[in-house]
């Protein structure tokens, strides 16, 4: 498969696999109902994000947020696609790692836009604590989202040491 089929199709299926568990989601759990999966540490809960990552720009009552909101991420999605896009990869997607990270980011972006655009919030459900400390609640586009710009920091920190070793 080539570099451009297997990043579009690693997207494609971050994005149904988001849809898939936000339906289950929204259609086994009453809102705001709490589900205890490993008490102490993991529950599912079905929420309701108007904002972004950990509900930044929540309480912003702006009939332009989901405006804008929807605007910059499908400004990052354009910007994902062009990237992905090119025939012999350079730049950015020059690796497998950060082609895959770009993939995930372009497949977790896509799952909360097609919330937003839907309902205009984002479907949360995957709810972790530890003690008093407790994560606002998530799902899977935004694991998608997080872990992809992980392995491109990754990718990006690997690709510096490697230049500073030679």
């Amino acid at each position: 498969m080539s570099p451009r089929a297997s990043a579009f199709s690693l997207a494609a299926l971050v994005l149904i696999l988001d849809r898939v568990t936000k339906l289950l989601a929204e259609t086994y759990l009453a809102p705001a109902e709490t589900v205890r999966v490993l008490p102490g540490f993991f529950n599912l809960i079905l929420t309701e994000n108007r904002g972004i990552a950990f509900g930044v720009f929540s309480e912003n009552e702006s009939e332009w947020r989901a405006f804008f909101l929807s605007g910059i991420a499908l400004l990052v999605m354009a910007l994902l696609v062009v990237i992905l896009w090119q025939r012999s990869p350079t730049g950015m997607a020059a690796s497998r790692l950060s082609r895959y990270g770009l993939a995930l980011v372009l497949g977790g972006a896509a799952g909360n836009l097609y919330d937003r655009l839907l309902k205009g919030a984002v479907t949360d459900f995957l709810d972790f604590h530890l003690g008093p400390y407790h994560w606002p609640a998530f799902n899977v586009a935004d694991s998608a989202i997080t872990i992809g710009v992980g392995l491109v920091l990754l990718d990006a920190w690997r690709s510096h040491r490697k230049v500073r070793l030679l």
